[in-house]
């Protein structure tokens, strides 16, 4: 199992972030994974790091699809992929209709059919093929104008890897037929075939197995041999989870939680969120719920938590290592590995 992690930039020190992620490849760490919600964007601060590191992987978890053309994702996989010497993992989602209609002023339409159209249209871009293509929401040349179907004239890139972060079953399957590798975030190793179903039903529909899959996921990881003083910190950001990552309509991280068995607190939650009543919210999250989405507590119950998400058949598993401090977060990170290791 080989462990990832991700950029946070939450102080904008990148000369931290940077120092962290030369490090984490240092000690082992297979690929970070830079996110972008309404703050910075996935993409540039890769380019920053590429330039400091030369073996860990540099993903975009997530680049939001729909906010970019087809193309101009296709031109960014490729920069990123040829000055990183191919290191470059390209990291796709749909988001949500809060923040793509939201922010972007992008109607939040056909998520799945979109998303499976981009990854389309990247393919053939970044293997050197002349753009032509009709599908149901993109379109190459438009028709009735003047554009003309066109190559890339950078050098072909035909070998990037895609990986979906994807949560709903429809979304899922179609992860598993076309994709590298999935992104997997409300999961529970206890719960993973309420997911894996779902992939595997994709991938033996393009005649593979679910182990031709990159199968990514995690949590926060603590040590401690208290591990009821590592429970609390984690429920405000399980709440939110719950109850803002979304709608009252529309929250695929809810849903998730649901399908797992947890519909009674997913809906309870979400409910004290949206009223505004956070803090009971938060204190409405199970500590059996935090226990199984992270890594907390002694040696063994974190050895223990390991041995789950590797029998679940997760191959990469994708953490927050716990610490105040850069060098706290470090001593953790490489604790685990050595864990990992010994697995």
């Amino acid at each position: 199992m080989r462990v990832a992690i991700s950029l946070r930039l939450a102080s904008e020190d990148w000369e931290q972030a940077s120092a962290y992620v030369v490090e984490a490849e240092r000690l082992g760490v297979d690929c970070v994974w830079s996110a972008e919600a309404w703050g910075h964007d996935a993409v540039t601060p890769l380019a920053f790091v590429a330039a400091r590191t030369s073996r860990i992987r540099l993903g975009t978890g997530i680049m939001q699809a729909g906010t970019r053309t087809p193309a101009l994702v296709a031109m960014t996989a490729m920069s990123l992929a040829a000055m990183s010497r191919g290191r470059f993992l390209l990291g796709l989602g749909v988001s949500g209709p809060q923040v793509i209609e939201g922010w972007h002023g992008i109607r939040f339409e056909r998520p799945v059919q979109r998303i499976r159209e981009i990854v389309e249209i990247v393919r053939r871009a970044t293997r050197g093929e002349r753009l032509e293509f009709k599908g149901s929401v993109y379109e190459l040349p438009l028709p009735g104008g003047e554009g003309k179907a066109l190559r890339s004239a950078a050098k072909p890139q035909p070998n990037i890897p895609v990986y979906l972060a994807t949560l709903s079953p429809k979304s899922l399957e179609m992860t598993g037929e076309i994709a590298d590798g999935w992104l997997g975030t409300s999961f529970m190793p206890d719960h993973a075939r309420v997911f894996f179903d779902h992939l595997e039903t994709g991938a033996r529909r393009a005649g593979r197995s679910l182990q031709s899959l990159d199968l990514q996921a995690g949590g926060f990881v603590a040590f401690s041999d208290h591990v009821e003083r590592l429970i609390p910190p984690r429920k405000p950001g399980l709440a939110f989870t719950l109850g803002a990552m979304g709608s009252r309509q529309h929250n695929f991280y809810n849903d998730a939680f649901k399908r797992a068995g947890y519909t009674d607190v997913a809906l309870e939650v979400q409910r004290l969120w949206l009223d505004g009543h956070r803090e009971e919210a938060a204190a409405r999250v199970p500590d059996e719920l935090v226990l199984k989405t992270n890594l907390l507590g002694t040696e063994a119950m974190v050895r223990r938590r390991l041995e789950l998400y590797r029998d679940a058949g997760v191959t990469t598993l994708r953490v927050e290592p716990a610490g105040e401090t850069l060098d706290e977060r470090l001593a953790t990170l490489g604790r685990l590995l050595t864990l990992v290791r010994a697995l």
